[in-house]
């Protein structure tokens, strides 16, 4: 005949399966360390997963943003607008045109063809090519001349 001896009586939800496991007569084991520390490492790889991804978000979130920071003007003849127009030269030129680099996300602009295109990480994104309203408030065509490019692009009209 099993005797079980009484276990102190607490106020938590596991008594009854302590009562149990105590009936059973199984030894309690301890957690190896070597399952703990796989836990902390998991665990602390965990954290920085998801502060890198809230950084990428972030970075791109500004980026997207600082895009393009004026507002208005957006019908023929685009007058009226508000805002800072795009610094063509601020970023850098390339063989191709301007490149203007971000957190996350650069800026491309093609001056042969007015391709507007971005680069995440490496991967080159084309968008559009410039439309009416960007020729007009931020002026790529005298950008490109400026730099000693000949641009032959025309723009999306209405875009």
């Amino acid at each position: 005949m099993n005797v079980m001896t009484p276990l102190p009586t607490t106020s938590s939800a596991a008594t009854a399966d302590d009562a149990a496991f105590v009936a059973s007569g199984a030894v309690p084991r301890r957690r190896s360390r070597i399952r703990r520390v796989g836990r902390a490492f998991v665990s602390g790889f965990a954290v920085i997963g998801v502060v890198a991804t809230g950084a990428v978000i972030t970075g791109g979130i500004i980026d997207f943003t600082n895009f393009d920071r004026t507002s208005g003007g957006y019908e023929a003849p685009y007058t009226g607008w508000t805002g800072t127009p795009i610094d063509w030269t601020a970023g850098g030129v390339t063989e191709e045109g301007f490149r203007n680099d971000g957190l996350v996300i650069d800026t491309l602009l093609d001056c042969t063809s007015g391709m507007i295109s971005f680069d995440v990480y490496g991967i080159e994104i084309p968008f559009r090519v410039v439309s009416e309203r960007a020729v007009a408030v931020h002026r790529p065509v005298e950008a490109c001349e400026a730099e000693g490019f000949s641009p032959d692009f025309t723009p999306t009209p209405g875009a």
